[in-house]
């Protein structure tokens, strides 16, 4: 008896350390909460053609394991308190739908995913689980640790600001995901990120750019009675403003 009330005791140590799960699933080869809140700050603070708010961003592993959730505030109030789980949402949806040698980003799949499209409905295909998503304490929400960190919380985000992870040997080892702006801004910052991780030796994508292979995509043109038209290579993403291609045009190089 003695036995089975220590066992259950440190059983119940353990799971109430999130990073347990974590780390048995891949996030000790990803940025940390505390990397990822410094990378995901300097992108922030730089021209990303939205409307300069603060952000949230999500590292998942290649499970599909939430690894770490920061925000760049003094306050978890300081971001749209939604775009936690949105962030959550592209970072899973990034993992998802990328290949150790094809590289979907968020933005890429806008198009493919109205109606009609090739992808149509895949925005419904792996929902949130809610349970993960909204369990407290919110005080932690963007912490170290935030009841996201070491579950899995599934979701399909199909606009701007989720890309694949592929360390320097080329491996696919997770993706991020960053909300709290424009869609386009989303992007932006979320490649800036990336790329000051340098998890960002992307192998290839639909992009058409050589140097930048899952970078979002401004070939939609209008069409009457289509909110944003059509897009020319099936990839393309709606610009948020008039500033926003020549900004992706001069995000970092992937390696």
């Amino acid at each position: 008896m003695k036995k089975i009330i220590v066992n259950l005791a440190i059983l119940s140590t353990l799971a109430a350390i999130p990073h347990i799960a974590s780390a048995a699933n891949g996030c000790a080869a990803l940025p940390n909460y505390a990397a990822l809140k410094a990378a995901l700050s300097t992108a922030r603070n730089n021209d990303n053609g939205g409307f300069n708010l603060d952000m949230w961003g999500t590292v998942v592993d290649r499970d599909g394991v939430v690894c770490a959730v920061a925000f760049t505030g003094n306050d978890r109030g300081d971001q749209w308190p939604g775009s936690r789980v949105i962030s959550a949402q592209k970072a899973n949806t990034a993992n998802a739908f990328s290949l150790p040698g094809l590289a979907l980003s968020t933005a890429n799949l806008y198009t493919a995913v109205q109606p009609g499209g090739s992808l149509y409905g895949l925005q419904a295909s792996n929902p949130v689980d809610t349970e993960a998503a909204y369990k407290g304490p919110s005080t932690n929400y963007g912490k170290a640790n935030d009841p996201l960190v070491g579950v899995k919380i599934g979701g399909v985000n199909v606009f701007g600001g989720g890309l694949a992870l592929y360390n320097s040997k080329g491996t696919l080892v997770g993706a991020i995901g960053v909300s709290g702006d424009s869609s386009c801004a989303d992007h932006n910052i979320a490649w800036r990120t990336r790329s000051t991780l340098g998890l960002d030796y992307v192998p290839a994508g639909v992009s058409g750019e050589a140097t930048r292979p899952d970078n979002i995509v401004y070939d939609i043109t209008a069409q009457a009675g289509q909110m944003s038209g059509v897009s020319a290579g099936g990839w393309g993403h709606p610009a948020c403003n008039g500033d926003v291609a020549a900004i992706a045009a001069g995000l970092p190089a992937a390696q």
